[in-house]
């Protein structure tokens, strides 16, 4: 199938994706307001409409004082015209000022609730695990919140109101045009039984007949532009998201000397949304050469078919102008899809780019609350897992039918090759892997210590309190808990704002990642490599500590470490072994 010809259940069932898209916010706990301003802005198009049906009337006295040189006349409508068009004014720029207002409050509300969505339940975790999986989870969920969003309500609103803007200008103006149509008399060939055909309105027909044809043409010219749309949003975020990339592993790849290979990897997805928006501005070309052909024509048109007239004497200039008006009326009415198909195909692509993002955020919720998907972590008094299953995102079991058990006071290390799942067994004990099935109990007064851990860009006082707010601690406990994580360089930087991610080392980091959890006192630790940058004597510091809180609390320490000198701190070791799908474990660490 051509790029942007989808079958007729596609084009329908983008009406439906909008409809899911806009029902929420207008029955949301924001309604009432939703629904005045629509109704204001329907009320303002309507108020439009009903001027210019004032002002094509004034058209024909106008047009008809000039031919009949009445002076006192001419500037009698003059001074209505001043009146018309101020009037017209007003309504113009309220309805511009609320249309905006509605489309700023429903961007807003939108985005707030998708991000919610994205955010909860691990979603946008999950998202991501399940895109690398190879599911088709979508892509750039920032830019579908960011922009995609913005580009979907202002769409929506404009084209809505500009659909019904044409659909009453319609009805106002084809009664007219109809009035000022003659009765056409048309010779039948002889091939139909000859005579005359008495065609009605012959105006109007000629107007229907004329908008059909175009919007057939257009349809046929413009139809690869949402194809094209949809990728141009795909490249450009694809595009941006490498440079945030580059920003992210700044230090890395300056080290590896990479700005080469980094250069042409950009420069390669430029180039692709480069080429990309060539071909859509050449589709955009060639749609513009017929819609300026359609215009220009339309000025014209009705002149041509109601000369003859006008020329024996029939109506008045006026009268003719009255119908040039009216035609052009009716005409951007029903030529409405011509004039608007760029847009109805970028908002096409923003909606169906928006309705998968919705989707891939269903399917995550559903999964959620059927259990369907990853372990629920049951409350308990110990680490228990039964009958435990864990597998790889591309399907590959890692670990199957496990059962295993960690007892407050043990301190356990978790080991095996690189690559055999240590920190994915961890993450099964979070609860945020997706790909396990099995029961899973812990104690929830638990902290977990990342491989890279995340601090947010602001105050160390902040970035040290993550997540909760930092007024929850005393400036006494938040120095104390650097100073046990060997950082006293620090204790005095609390308000000081930076991104931490980057102005720290990594071994600084790891130490204020096990700040955090000084800090906060959990009973259990579950750390990922947590020492992996610092050196023996620090790493050693830092254990300790972890030892001790864990002991003073009656939890327990499970680590993920692939370091000799992490062993002496634990008295079990469970060892993965990746091509047997188990667990072996072993009681004969020295404890420290």
């Amino acid at each position: 199938m051509e790029p942007g010809l989808a079958p007729r259940k596609d084009r329908l069932s983008v009406f439906r994706q909008a409809f899911a898209l806009t029902r929420p916010y207008f029955q949301s706990e924001e309604k009432w307001k939703a629904w005045g301003l629509l109704s204001a802005i329907v009320a303002l198009n309507l108020a439009a409409v009903f001027m210019l049906v004032q002002i094509n009337e004034w058209n024909r006295v106008f047009y008809d004082a000039l031919q009949n040189k009445q002076a006192d006349v001419f500037w009698q409508q003059l001074w209505r015209f001043l009146w018309l068009a101020l009037i017209y004014i007003v309504i113009a720029v309220y309805k511009f000022y609320l249309t905006q207002l509605l489309q700023l409050n429903w961007r807003r509300w939108l985005t707030d609730h998708m991000l919610q969505r994205w955010l909860s339940a691990k979603a946008f975790y999950r998202m991501e695990l399940s895109r690398y999986g190879g599911d088709g989870a979508p892509d750039n969920p920032d830019q579908r919140i960011q922009e995609d969003l913005n580009l979907f309500t202002t769409y929506t609103v404009s084209l809505s109101m500009g659909l019904l803007n044409a659909a009453v200008t319609f009805v106002s103006f084809v009664g007219i045009l109809w009035g000022l149509s003659a009765v056409m008399d048309v010779r039948l060939p002889a091939l139909l039984g000859g005579g005359q055909l008495h065609i009605s309105g012959f105006m109007v027909w000629m107007a229907v007949l004329y908008c059909l044809a175009g919007s057939a043409l257009t349809f046929w010219i413009g139809k690869p532009q949402v194809w094209l749309n949809n990728r141009q949003q795909q490249l450009e975020a694809n595009f941006r998201h490498h440079m945030i990339r580059v920003r992210e592993n700044a230090e890395a790849i300056a080290l590896d000397g990479g700005e080469r290979v980094e250069g042409e990897q950009i420069g390669l997805r430029f180039r692709d949304a480069l080429g990309n928006y060539l071909n859509l501005v050449k589709k955009q070309k060639n749609l513009i050469w017929f819609t300026n052909f359609f215009g220009q024509a339309a000025v014209v048109f009705p002149f041509i078919i109601a000369a003859p007239r006008f020329f024996s004497g029939a109506i008045q200039l006026g009268q003719l102008m009255q119908i040039s008006s009216a035609f052009g009326q009716v005409q951007d009415s029903l030529g409405w899809i011509v004039n608007n198909y760029s847009d109805i195909a970028a908002w096409r692509a923003t909606t169906e780019r928006l309705a998968g993002f919705d989707e891939s955020l269903r399917a995550q919720d559903e999964a959620q609350k059927s259990g369907c998907e990853g372990v629920q972590i049951t409350p308990a008094a110990q680490l228990q897992a039964q009958a435990l299953d864990v597998f790889l995102p591309d399907g590959r079991c890692m670990l199957a039918a496990a059962d295993l058990q960690v007892q407050p006071g043990q301190r356990l290390l978790i080991s095996g090759p690189s690559g055999s799942g240590k920190s994915t067994l961890l993450r099964v004990f979070s609860g945020i892997w997706p790909f396990a099935r099995g029961r899973v109990e812990r104690p929830l007064d638990a902290m977990f210590i990342p491989q890279r851990p995340y601090f947010p860009n602001g105050s160390l006082r902040d970035a040290l309190a993550y997540p909760e707010p930092a007024a929850h601690y005393g400036d006494e406990q938040l120095k104390q808990a650097l100073r046990d994580a060997q950082l006293p360089q620090l204790q005095e930087q609390l308000d000081r704002q930076a991104a931490w991610n980057s102005r720290l080392s990594g071994g600084e980091q790891q130490r204020l990642s096990v700040a955090r959890v000084l800090l906060k006192r959990p009973a259990w630790v579950f750390a990922d490599e947590a020492t992996s940058a610092l050196d023996n004597a620090t790493e050693a510091s830092i254990y300790a500590q972890l030892v001790q809180l864990v002991q003073q609390r009656g939890g327990a320490l499970v680590s993920v470490a692939h370091r000799d000198s992490v062993t002496e701190f634990h008295q079990q070791r469970w060892l993965l072994e990746p091509q047997r799908q188990q667990i072996r474990v072993e009681d004969s660490i020295q404890s420290h």
